[in-house]
């Protein structure tokens, strides 16, 4: 089968940050795809995987391919790629799409570009275990909330201000040079900004733990009394510290944005970008790598001094990290998120419940289709049989196949696509 569609069962991922039981996402489009899975309670349902990542390949769903995943069945078959995905990704699908339910914060973090991916594969294969670059985008199920790219100054400044703790840790010379850099000194403002970043993430592990210790005392004692916390962040220094105690990490609010999506909003996150998911749903696609450099609010491996070297140090307030989607002029039903990389593109596919039969265009690329919303019975050329689909199903599509879907819910549909878009 050189081109097909079918469906895909998908790996699940019971990180400790996870929603748990039905309280996730992940786990509520399980039960809705499949009546016969038991949903545990107490378990973390954090991420689904749909992809051909060697640590969680989709399982093929179609009698025509016995007992196959979906990585060894593009291996056999890569003109289902694409001929310019195939060729530019060396026969490999080039992304992994993903559903994530995030309960408590999600390590502060930036991801390599290829030069510098390459780089730490060479010296450091066991924490870096591949040479690719790891773009991501996150798109809003449910009210969403992460840090992401670095605060515009005054309001770094402010926080030097009115937080003793947080400028005793940068010491006072780094904190005057970002107070008076000026705005017309884009170098000179991102010069100041890596000298107090690096200085705060440096910190010596007992001084940083006491000046956290006070700061948490002094908000928990505000806040106790009926102030207003908000000049230093105190709802959610006390939500992060909690989660974290003793970390560098919560230290970072003061610098980088806080960035609330609501669902169908997104963001970017491209090389060198410091970011953390805190809580809410999303779907998630990002290029085929595991390479993240680490620096606080995580149990695992942290680098902090290739986290300082390498950020992005541009200050941009947190309105312009919300990244837009654009409305398809081929179609008015679908809405594109195209990042500046050559590796995905997202199709938000809203189906008003006035359309009873809707079109799945043919792109030139293999791609993934969830189902968020609704149910319909689809058709293809390309498939076994007729494909029952409802809220957490998963489809593949090769590269130039469409789908008709015969919709049967009364609220229309709402489906997410991944593809390469070349």
């Amino acid at each position: 089968l050189p081109s097909a569609v079918f469906p895909l069962s998908c790996a699940v991922q019971s990180y400790a940050w996870g929603k748990v039981g039905l309280e996730s996402e992940v786990a509520r489009l399980l039960a809705s795809s499949d009546p016969l899975v038991q949903i545990q309670p107490e378990q973390p349902y954090a991420e689904l995987w749909m992809g051909t990542h060697p640590r969680g390949d989709a399982i093929i769903r179609d009698n025509r391919i016995p007992q196959k995943t979906l990585g060894q069945w593009i291996a056999d078959n890569p003109a289902c790629l694409g001929a310019k995905v195939k060729d530019a990704f060396q026969g490999h699908l080039p992304f992994l799409f993903k559903v994530l339910s995030v309960n408590t914060a999600l390590s502060i973090q930036a991801h390599p570009n290829k030069e510098l991916a390459a780089k730490l594969h060479a010296q450091f294969p066991e924490h870096y275990p591949d040479a690719n670059h790891k773009p991501e985008i996150a798109i809003a199920l449910t009210p969403f909330e992460g840090l992401c790219g670095f605060r515009p100054v005054e309001e770094i400044v402010s926080f030097l201000q009115n937080v003793p703790e947080l400028r005793a840790l940068i010491g006072e010379v780094a904190a005057e040079q970002l107070e008076r850099s000026g705005s017309d000194d884009p170098r000179g403002v991102s010069a100041a900004l890596r000298v107090c970043f690096t200085r705060l993430m440096k910190s010596e592990k007992k001084f940083f733990v006491d000046q956290l210790n006070m700061l948490v005392k002094r908000i928990s004692q505000e806040a106790a009394e009926g102030k207003d916390t908000s000049e230093s962040s105190g709802d959610l220094l006390l939500r992060l510290h909690s989660q974290y105690p003793g970390d560098i990490g919560c230290f970072t609010i003061y610098f980088l944005n806080l960035v609330r999506l609501e669902p169908g909003e997104a963001m970017f996150l491209g090389a060198n970008e410091p970011h953390a998911y805190l809580n809410g749903d999303c779907v998630e696609c990002m290029a085929c790598s595991d390479n993240t450099v680490r620096a606080g609010l995580t149990p695992k491996f942290i680098d902090v001094l290739t986290l300082c070297e390498m950020l992005n140090y541009t200050p941009a307030p947190s309105s312009s990290k919300i990244f837009p989607a654009v409305q398809s002029q081929l179609d008015p039903c679908v809405y594109l998120y195209d990042p500046p990389v050559p590796d995905f593109t997202i199709m938000r596919i809203e189906i008003p419940a006035s359309i009873k039969l809707y079109l799945v265009s043919a792109v030139d690329s293999a791609s993934i289709l969830l189902v968020i919303q609704g149910t319909a019975v689809g058709t293809s050329t390309a498939a076994a049989s007729e494909m029952t689909l409802r809220r957490g199903s998963v489809l593949f599509i090769s590269a130039n196949e469409s789908i008709s879907l015969h919709l049967s819910s009364p609220d229309g549909m709402l489906l997410f696509r991944a593809c390469c878009l070349l």
